[in-house]
This record gives C-alpha cells, structure tokens and sequence, in this order.
C-alpha cells in the first residue's frame, strides 16, 4: 500500500510544478526522438523517444506539442519496468510519464525511453515538438532538459504514392488549398469544374473582393461557388463563356485553364493582362486546335512555366483539365509570384 501511494505521489510530483530541487541540464544530445515513417499513406506512425549513456532512469515526464485538428493521439507506451499515467491532452500539449515502484534501481545504457503512437486525421504534413524532458533517478534527484527536436509526418493519399503530381498536390493540400475526396483518396485524374478551378484560384490569391452583382444566371444564389464565382470576377481572372452564362459544373479545359491561369498571374502581379505579351506559337503538333482566344495565354503560360504539354509534343487544349494538374499550376502560380 505505501509503494502504491509514493508512486501515486510520485507521477502526481512529475505531472505538476512541484519539483523537489530542479536542475537544469543542457545535454540535449543525451536524448533523441525519431519517427517510424516520414512519409505514408498510412495513418499511423510513431514517434520513440531515446536515451544514449542514461546512468540512472527511475521516473520521466516528457511533453510535446501537436496540433490536434491534424493529429490524435492513440496511446504511448515504455518497456521500462513500472506504472505509465495515460497520456494527458490539454489543447496542443501531450504530457506523458511513467515511474519505477519500490526500492530500485533506475535504468540505464541506451534506453528507448517512451514510444507513442499517432494516428493523422486527415492528409498533410503536420510536426510533433519534444519541449520538455524531466527525470528522477532512484534518490529522487531530478534534472530538467529542453530537447526542442521536431519530427514531420506527411500522410499522403493512397491514390497518389506513385504519381507525377504527389508533391504538388501535398504541398497544396498542406497549405489548404486543395482537398481530398475523402481522407485517403485524392482522384488526381478526374476532372475539374470552372467553378472548383475558381475556387481553387481564390484561395490560392487570398480573394477577398466578391460583393459585386453576380452577371452569370447559372450561378444561383446559395450554392457553395456564388462567392467563389464574384470574387474571381470582380478580380477579372473569370469570364463566362457568354455574358450570362459560367458554365460552373462544366469541366474546364486545358486552354480555358490557362486563360484563367494567367489572369491570376496578372492579378498576383498588379499588372494588366494585356502587359503580359507573348509569343503565342507554339510546337505542339495540335498547335492549330488552341483557340484563337487562347493562344496568347497559352504562349505566355508556356513561356513563363506555368502550364506544360500533357505530353512532351501535344498540349491538349481541348481535353479537360484534370485534378492533379489543378495543383500543379496553382503551385507553380503561388512560386511565381
């Protein structure tokens, strides 16, 4: 009963601000913390906590920063002999902590320490933070260490791991600006409406200006793309493919992709579309099918590198633009500016 209440009283010592007679150690690079995976289009990994020369480990607590709408935690666990308190989550800081029972030594050598287990919402790149670090050894002499070491997972979707566009795609994602379909899967070769290309670009651009009369009738008042749709219109990056009419659920083309791509640029750059003068030839064998309304914007895409051949001899104008593509040049849009 007296082991039980000192190791209660003890884990209650390490969760607190009641430490016996703190001192405060600079050997960071005593500890470690290395992740199972950076990369995956699994959702979980893990994140182990190392000690290298460790003289005397009878007690730790250890805390971290995560961000929570990103990431949960799913359990965390030691092979050091003794009793772990459950993981405690206070807004975007884990703490966990674990002591030896009775009269015994404390570990040492190389010790894996602690190792947790996270599981990511959603796809992106997210960090866990080691902040702090503190331990007892057997006399309940404590030391306090700052490790400051970060760890990055990216959980990428399932349907990307080998494709052309995956680094665009989760750079964008990551900044919020693409979405998957569901958390595993992305359709990078589906197609992409006007409107979602729309909304792509205004967010991508920070749009703000979007209160002005709406001129296209098939955007009605309500759906998710009518502030999508002003914004980009008062900004002159959209035009309909008649006065009245936007087409929003229209797959967009290639070459009406580009049109929109390099208004954006004009935008993001305060100057008129008009000042952006290219060559409109191009060397593409289906040169002859750009549109005549295109052809400027797609010399200057082609020539500033923001839009590329589907294939290295055609440029497709007419096939629709697919969703993969979509990050693509708004990434290389966001590095142009």
């Amino acid at each position: 009963m007296r082991r039980k209440r000192f190791t209660f009283a003890l884990i209650c010592t390490l969760c607190s601000s009641m430490w016996l007679s703190t001192v405060h150690a600079e050997k960071v690079s005593d500890f470690e913390m290395q992740t199972s995976a950076t990369e995956s289009a699994n959702s979980t990994f893990t994140v182990t906590l190392k000690g290298k020369d460790i003289q005397d480990l009878y007690a730790y607590e250890a805390k971290f920063n995560f961000d929570p709408k990103v990431l949960e935690i799913v359990k965390a666990e030691t092979k050091i002999k003794g009793f772990s308190v459950s993981p405690i989550v206070k807004n975007n800081e884990i703490t966990i902590a674990h002591t030896k029972i009775g009269n015994v030594n404390g570990d040492k050598g190389n010790l894996d320490i602690a190792t947790i287990t996270f599981k990511a919402k959603r796809a992106g790149t997210t960090a866990v933070k080691w902040t702090a670090l503190k331990v007892l050894d057997r006399n309940l002499k404590d030391q306090e260490f700052t490790p400051n070491q970060s760890s990055t997972f990216t959980k990428i979707f399932s349907d990307i791991v080998s494709h052309w566009a995956k680094q665009d795609i989760m750079e964008m994602v990551t900044k919020g600006i693409v979405e998957g379909m569901d958390a595993d899967s992305f359709a990078p070769n589906n197609n992409i409406t006007r409107a979602q290309f729309a909304a792509l670009i205004a967010r991508a651009l920070d749009l703000t200006e979007g209160s002005g009369s709406n001129p296209f009738t098939d955007v009605k008042s309500g759906v998710w793309y009518e502030d999508t749709v002003k914004k980009a219109y008062a900004a002159g990056i959209i035009s309909g493919l008649s006065k009245t009419k936007f087409a929003p659920e229209k797959s967009i083309t290639r070459e009406e992709m580009t049109t929109m791509l390099m208004r954006a640029k004009a935008y993001a750059s305060g100057v008129k579309v008009e000042s952006m003068v290219s060559d409109s030839t191009t060397t593409f064998k289906d040169d002859s099918k750009i549109s005549t309304w295109a052809k400027a914007s797609v010399g200057f895409a082609l020539k500033s590198g923001l839009m590329k051949g589907r294939t290295q001899t055609t440029f497709a104008p007419k096939e629709s633009a697919t969703r993969a593509e979509s990050a693509a040049v708004i990434k290389r849009l966001l590095n142009s500016k």
